[in-house]
């Protein structure tokens, strides 16, 4: 008797790729070497592109000389009071991204949480993902920064709070944006159903491209009560 609620030959298309993907042998995503059970081979792992924290603007994450604030932080600083990538969003980062998002590499998102939760410190007090507008949901079948703050929040034990921040508009891709028109396309476009009373929110996605989006987030919930804000990505876009 089967035990999927559906008969296979109407799973939905997600599903069967989710399933195939972590049914898959235990080989390295990016190299395709046999690793034993982990993500990546050591190789693999050693070629990603580290931002070391060092030498990143503490605000949004963009290189520095020596970790100061960059000027366009200094000038009008962002909502959140912080942000934190893993890696520069460029090969070979961008195929694990890519892995999660196109190719339903649901397991991406639990390493990816694990590995950013090592990083955030401090821990904060409540997990949110950026939010997908419905459309964009239904059509990839889930939320790839919801998945990532999942993982984080098994990680840290952390409250993990999906519904907490809605997208009440679809936006435009803000990497098809000039400057002044990013601002504009993302504001209004979120919404936040609660009230925060103080808390330090941690807000996950998986890439930061221009900031914008998560900007407007971070002014959405401090309107309704966050405390510090602190902005987590797998990957930061160093130019757009």
């Amino acid at each position: 008797m089967s035990i999927l609620p559906y008969p296979p030959s109407i799973l939905p298309r997600h599903l069967v790729r989710r399933l195939a993907a972590e049914l898959l042998p235990s080989s390295c995503l990016l190299c395709g070497d046999d690793t034993g059970g982990p993500l990546l081979c050591a190789s693999c792992d050693n070629d990603l592109p580290i931002l070391p924290s060092e030498r990143l603007c503490p605000r949004c994450a963009l290189p520095t000389t020596h970790g100061e604030h960059c000027g366009a932080c200094l000038k009008e600083p962002p909502h959140y009071n912080r942000a934190l990538a893993l890696w520069a969003y460029e090969f070979p980062a961008d195929r694990i991204i890519h892995a999660l998002k196109y190719q339903h590499r649901l397991a991406v998102a639990d390493w990816l949480g694990s590995r950013l939760a090592e990083r955030l410190t401090p821990a904060g007090q409540t997990l949110l993902p950026m939010p997908l507008h419905t459309e964009r949901l239904r059509e990839r079948g889930f939320n790839q920064a919801g998945e990532i703050a999942r993982g984080m929040a098994r990680t840290l034990g952390l409250p993990y709070q999906p519904d907490l921040l809605h997208r009440q508009r679809p936006t435009r891709p803000q990497a098809e944006l000039l400057p002044g028109e990013r601002q504009r396309n993302v504001r209004g476009a979120f919404a936040c159903s609660g009230d925060l009373g103080g808390r330090h929110v941690v807000l996950v996605d998986d890439v930061m491209t221009t900031g914008a989006s998560a900007n407007e987030c971070a002014r959405v919930l401090r309107l309704h009560g966050a405390g510090d804000i602190t902005l987590v990505v797998a990957a930061r876009a160093l130019k757009h």
